[in-house]
């Protein structure tokens, strides 16, 4: 008998597999999903590898397959086991990411009586445990979280247990229903010609005009009316027919007589349905383009055996036509009978990616990401896996998706820190796994970006990347043809200077001249400031009081659109105060400013002008980004005020002035990552402005216009800035040349949190002492940036050295604690 090792859905933090013998007559491949006895549980498993032998002495059978093909390609199980190995991660969280949405099912515990209401009275049982028996008995069967919920009981659970142990109930398991199916509409097709339904719709007509006063008229006509519509269509939904006269007596005459057949259509839930794009040709490339994406399809063409090509870092100043060379390189992957997957990092950039690639080509672009329903996500998984589409787009949890034949994956912005998943497990980072996908596989991996991650720049100085450049912006003409294109002149204002001179407003000189000056020729402006709300907090001018959030140790933001004050963590809501809950005095003030006070400010200091604001609080549904994306590029809106999500990839030719808020909302976070970041979001900003052929300007407000990330973005000059980073990085040991791990703990009790991050701390020492590993540093214990989130006190630990992870390998950690490996931040 050949045995499985299994990936188990046991909901527990389980990294090893489980072996099972394969029974007579049942074959199962790596990649298949299946049935496997758990205790005395039935759970979900995949397969991840077969074997001969095993030297266990009793194994279990798996019981059944749940998809007779497999859910996960032989790359993507290892990419799987990769991932459970490199980020310590248990491996069916790993597994689960490349399977169909609602898979994962979980198990219902179901009672069932072993005794009669007749008896209840002779089993000396308490009067709780006589509501839950009868309960049960009273129905049959019952769920155990059903029960619950009826009896409304603190301590059902020991009650069952009691029940049980004495015999009175019995107890089995089975999984839940699915949370998705394939969406299946009953329609009604056609069983004749067009021709002989018209002429009967012809006949049922003439005989309803004749015999007008009739009973049967009007049903004539109806019949005639739906007959018509067949013909037209030859099958409809029920649906929609009901509005052209279909009822149940005219659905049995149809039948009745084999003119037409009710059938389920499975119908597929596209989230891009009814979306046409017209067909854009080719643009001519520039020579560095041209260079770039022939690199890129040489690479392709060599993909077979033998070591996998390196992954390619496009580097390309904002407006340099990165996005020509995707398109030219998937050109060169789809003609080679592969497919790709594109990432980006925002959904917002989602509808402007799939225009760009539909336009090119057109039919063959799916999109995948959080923002689609279950049934649309579900259907176009499958739809995927069919081999459907050319290219997947979405962001980072598109890389899991079944696309076959994959040749080629694209990164767009490689270097945004949302492509690292920062909840959950596994806390994978999208760019590090597409690089053991993409090895796996043989696909392509290109890596895009203005101002590329400071660990990526370095990995292709040291030729573990294939660095391509592309260092001039282009316009386009009107003929098609590209010319280059100077990058916006960039302007620093120190705001120290400003305040001293009395200009209290929260723009400067120069860019409210600017605004005015931009406005006044037609054209649009772009205000940026990374942080939301009106004010960052509201404080008490006599006492200082300033609400804070109870579940979290941060200030509360107030919000004029709710008239509330928001944790941005938790979303807890409360009024915002008339007087302070400590002394009871109303002077209370606002302070600080996020995008939604920017907005009131610009309204007020530009009152002839439009304005339009893109953030979270106002993208909350379904279709928002897009739905202010093409209010702006239509010119609905002079201002567009937002946070990062306006920096990344927009192309907005009308966009001449980039204004900067503030550039310190994040210059001076305790991490290490602070100034790169900075860089980046100034940089990609400043990209904005100047697309389109009247060029561009940029104005950037800070009171630190020192600092070298400001000067390097003011210069445009990505080098001063790597060089800077690697200097300090190479002193101090972060990424690259070392690896961090981050650990957290967090508990109700703030004492308890402290005490037990106190005790991991003298344990991982004796660990790192007793295993003799070298430069291993272990840091903290130290309370988190946030100390206290959702009620947890929080308490941090930060592993540095050459492969941290070794000291963790078989290290299990206690309740309360998350593990983060290469973490994209220490806040």
């Amino acid at each position: 008998m050949p045995y499985a090792e299994v990936a188990v859905n046991a909901a527990a933090p389980l990294r090893q597999t489980f072996t099972y013998g394969v029974p007579d007559g049942l074959s199962v491949v790596p990649g298949q999903a299946v049935y496997v006895p758990f205790g005395r549980r039935t759970l979900q498993g995949v397969v991840v590898e077969l074997a001969a032998e095993t030297g266990l002495v009793e194994v279990r059978e798996i019981e059944a397959v749940i998809d007779s093909r497999p859910m996960l390609s032989p790359a993507q199980v290892e990419v799987a086991r990769w991932l459970s190995d490199h980020y310590l991660a248990p491996l069916f969280d790993c597994v689960s990411l490349f399977l169909p949405p609602g898979f994962n099912r979980r198990p219902l515990a179901l009672l069932r009586p072993l005794a009669s209401l007749e008896e209840l009275p002779r089993l000396s049982l308490t009067d709780k445990q006589q509501r839950v028996l009868a309960y049960v008995i009273e129905r049959g069967e019952v769920e155990a979280e059903e029960l619950r919920r009826g009896l409304g009981l603190t301590n059902t659970p020991s009650l069952v247990g009691a029940l049980l142990r004495r015999g009175l109930i019995q107890r089995s398991y089975r999984l839940a229903r699915p949370q998705v199916r394939p969406k299946v509409v009953p329609h009604l097709r056609l069983l004749v010609a067009a021709d002989e339904a018209l002429a009967r719709a012809s006949g049922l007509r003439q005989d309803g005009s004749a015999g007008a006063a009739s009973a049967g008229s009007g049903r004539r006509r109806r019949r005639a009316a739906v007959l018509e519509a067949l013909a037209e269509e030859g099958s409809l939904p029920l649906a929609r027919l009901r509005d052209r006269g279909l009822t149940a007596a005219v659905l049995r005459d149809l039948e009745g007589e084999g003119l037409a057949v009710v059938e389920d259509v499975t119908v597929i839930r596209d989230p891009l349905a009814g979306r046409v794009y017209r067909q854009r040709p080719a643009s001519a490339l520039t020579d560095d383009q041209g260079s770039a994406s022939s690199a890129v399809v040489k690479a392709l063409e060599a993909a077979g055996p033998g070591p996998p090509a390196p992954p390619f870092l496009l580097q390309g100043v904002t407006g340099s036509g990165k996005t020509e060379v995707y398109l030219a390189a998937l050109e060169g992957a789809l003609a080679l009978g592969r497919r790709a997957i594109v990432l980006v990092p925002e959904i917002s950039l989602t509808p402007q990616t799939v225009r760009r690639f539909g336009e090119r080509f057109p039919g063959q672009v799916a999109v995948m990401h959080s923002g689609l329903s279950l049934g649309e996500h579900f259907d176009m998984w499958h739809e995927v896996r069919e081999g459907r589409y050319g290219v997947v787009i979405g962001p980072r949890g598109a890389l899991f998706a079944p696309q076959p034949d994959l040749g080629l994956v694209i990164i767009d912005e490689e270097h945004e820190w949302s492509y690292k998943q920062q909840e959950g497990s596994p806390r994978y980072h999208a760019r590090r796994t597409a690089e053991e996908l993409c090895r796996l596989s043989g696909a392509v991996l290109v890596l895009g970006s203005a101002t590329p991650d400071v660990e990526s720049r370095f990995r292709a100085e040291e030729g573990a990347y294939r660095l391509l450049e592309l260092p001039q912006r282009l316009h386009q003409l009107e003929d098609g043809s590209v010319v280059p294109s100077p990058l916006p002149e960039v302007e620093v204002v120190d705001l120290r200077v400003e305040l001293k001179e009395g200009n209290r407003s929260i723009f400067s000189r120069a860019l409210s001249r600017g605004v005015e000056q931009a406005l006044a020729r037609g054209e649009q402006v772009i205000l940026f400031l990374n942080r939301r709300g009106t004010a960052a907090f509201v404080q008490c001018r006599d006492c200082g009081e300033v609400p804070q959030c109870r579940s979290c140790a941060v200030s509360l933001t107030y919000h004029a659109s709710e008239a509330a004050l928001v944790c941005h963590y938790c979303r807890r809501q409360v009024a915002s105060p008339k007087a302070c809950a400590r002394c009871g005095s109303r002077r209370i003030r606002r302070l600080g400013l996020g995008t939604e006070g920017v907005e009131e400010e610009a309204r007020r200091a530009f009152p002839g002008a439009r304005t339009l604001r893109w953030d979270r609080d106002v993208t909350r549904g379904r279709h928002s980004h897009e739905a202010i994306l093409a209010r702006f590029l239509a010119q609905e809106a002079d201002i567009l005020v937002g946070t990062q999500m306006i920096a990344k990839g927009l192309d907005i030719p009308l966009v001449t002035l980039a204004g900067i808020v503030s550039a310190d909302v994040a210059l001076h976070f305790p991490d290490f990552r602070s100034g790169e970041r900075t860089f980046q979001l100034l940089e990609q900003v400043a990209g904005r402005a100047g697309r389109g052929p009247k060029g561009g300007r940029v104005i950037i407000q800070s009171y630190s216009p020192d600092h070298y990330a400001v000067v390097a973005a003011a210069a445009h000059d990505f080098q001063a800035l790597y060089e800077r980073e690697v200097r300090l990085r190479r002193r101090l040991g972060y990424p690259p040349f070392g690896r961090l791990i981050r650990l957290v703990y967090a508990h109700t009790g703030a004492a308890y949190s402290q005490e037990q991050a106190t005790a991991m701390v003298r344990h991982l020492k004796g660990e790192r002492d007793r295993l003799g590993l070298p430069n291993l540093d272990i840091l903290g214990p130290a309370p988190a940036f946030v100390a206290r989130l959702r009620g947890r006190w929080r308490w941090q630990i930060v592993l540095r050295g050459d492969d941290p992870a070794a000291l963790l390998w078989d290290l299990p950690l206690p309740r309360g604690w998350t593990l983060d490996v290469d973490p994209i931040s220490l806040l």
